[in-house]
């Protein structure tokens, strides 16, 4: 039987927390992480990408069968947005994740790559490298803190990190509204001619979105959702 093993020293990070502008140092939320990978597991990375990139799967939007939504969300809500001027009006959520990319379950991801990948030993040599990872932190004064572990998460600042988000939310239910992602942020759109049902639509595809996220063990930060509404008339708003 193959073993599969990643060097730790590829698995392991260097955090360097930088100050933010006017805010008090003795927050700890008051700092910017910035990251260092081993350069050797980033071009791994790069190689186990393009099998990903060529196996990424198509996640439909409701409405329209033969359009997907993947990291090129953002010009197409626009052009959505855009659309719906003539006849009706748009109303548009913009939803945001808590520390998205350190929230993905790894058993989740899993049971996905099973799915999407042709062979085992891909899947496990991937997870070998998303998986057991460490860190040191240090605030740039030379003094590191004790070695940490990192459970679940996808390893920010790697190539792979994007794709496997975009893997784990590639199974977000079927709704309404049209979906849309763009790096680890999502939004829904729904157009109608009545600003009432676009409100009860928009409400019940988030409740279901709210349910999935849930089960996935995605955190949704309630503070930063914001809804926004789109139309060309000014006398009848």
């Amino acid at each position: 039987m193959r073993q599969l093993k990643i060097p730790k020293i590829w698995r392991r990070a260097l955090i360097l927390a930088l100050p933010k502008p006017d805010k008090p140092l003795g927050d700890p939320k008051s700092y910017r992480p910035l990251l260092y990978l081993c350069c050797v597991s980033r071009l791994k990375s790069s190689r186990d990408s393009s099998t990903l990139v060529s196996n990424q799967p198509s996640i439909k939007c409701s409405q329209r069968s033969k359009r997907t939504f993947d990291t090129e969300g953002r010009p197409l809500l626009t052009r959505d947005i855009e659309d719906s001027f003539s006849t009706k009006k748009a109303g548009t959520l913009f939803v945001d994740l808590t520390a998205a990319y350190n929230n993905v379950w790894h058993r989740g991801l899993t049971c996905k790559l099973l799915q999407l990948l042709p062979g085992r030993h891909m899947v496990h040599m991937i997870m070998e490298q998303v998986g057991n990872r460490s860190f040191t932190l240090t605030t740039g004064n030379g003094k590191r803190n004790r070695l940490g572990r990192l459970k679940d998460s996808v390893p920010q600042g790697s190539v792979l990190a994007p794709l496997l988000f975009n893997i784990y939310i590639s199974n977000l239910p079927t709704i309404v509204s049209r979906k849309f992602a763009y790096a680890d942020g999502l939004a829904i759109m729904h157009a109608d001619g009545d600003w009432q049902a676009v409100e009860g639509v928009l409400s019940k595809d988030m409740a279901t979105i709210g349910e999935y996220l849930q089960t996935w063990k995605l955190r949704l930060n309630i503070t930063k959702v914001v809804s926004a509404a789109f139309h060309l008339d000014n006398k009848g708003s």
